[in-house]
C-alpha cells in the first residue's frame, strides 16, 4: 500500500508543486545585463566555449538568493528543489550574472508545462541564432526578457518541452557553443 502511495506521489507531484506561474514578476525581476557583452564582442565573449562558465555565480550565493525570492515572490511551494534560480536574461546572451534584478525562482513544473527546461531549451536556442549572427543580442535579450514563453512559441513551437535535458558541447568554426542534445 505505501509503495503505491509513493508511486502514485511521484506521478503527481509536478501538479502539486506548481508555483504562481513560471512567468518572473517583473517588479521583482525586470532582468538586467552584463555591460561586458555587446553586440560587437559576442565572439569573444558569449560564443566563446566556456565563457559563460567563468561569469557564472557560485552556488551558495544563488542557492540563498533561491530562499529569499521564493519568500519574496510569495509561492506557496517552499521546497527549493522545485525551482532553478535561474537568470531572466540567461548568460548565454549577456544576463548580468549576479544581480538580483535578473535572477528569479523558476519553477521546474511537469514535462509539459512552462518550466524551467523549456526555457532553457529557448535559451539554447536564442544564443545559437546570435552566434550564427541570426539574431541580434538586443533582440534576443528583449524577446526572452518581455515574455519568455512568447518567445519560446515563436522560436521552437506552441507546446512547452519540459522534460529534463541533456548537455553535450560541439566545436563549430574555431567557436564552442553549448547545444542541447535534442532537436529543436
Amino acid at each position: 500500500m505505501n509503495r503505491l502511495r509513493a508511486i502514485a506521489f511521484g506521478m503527481l507531484w509536478p501538479s502539486l508543486a506548481i508555483a504562481q506561474s513560471a512567468l518572473p514578476n517583473h517588479n521583482l525581476t525586470p532582468g538586467a545585463i552584463n555591460p561586458a557583452v555587446t553586440e560587437q564582442n559576442i565572439d569573444s565573449t558569449i560564443c566563446q566555449r566556456g565563457w559563460t562558465a567563468s561569469v557564472r555565480p557560485s552556488y551558495h550565493i544563488t542557492e540563498r538568493l533561491k530562499r529569499a525570492q521564493i519568500n519574496d515572490y510569495g509561492y506557496d511551494d517552499r521546497k527549493i528543489w522545485h525551482y532553478e534560480e535561474d537568470h531572466l536574461i540567461p548568460l548565454d546572451l549577456g544576463g548580468a550574472p549576479a544581480n538580483p534584478r535578473n535572477l528569479w525562482p523558476e519553477p521546474h513544473l511537469g514535462p509539459s508545462q512552462w518550466g524551467s527546461y523549456a526555457k532553457d531549451r529557448l535559451e539554447a536556442r536564442l544564443g545559437h541564432l546570435v552566434c550564427q549572427h541570426k539574431l541580434s543580442l538586443n533582440h534576443a535579450r528583449a524577446l526572452i526578457a518581455r515574455n519568455w514563453i512568447s518567445a519560446y512559441r515563436r522560436f521552437l513551437g506552441p507546446t512547452p518541452n519540459n522534460a529534463r535535458l541533456r548537455r553535450y558541447r560541439k566545436e563549430r568554426q574555431n567557436h564552442w557553443h553549448h547545444h542541447w542534445h535534442q532537436n529543436w
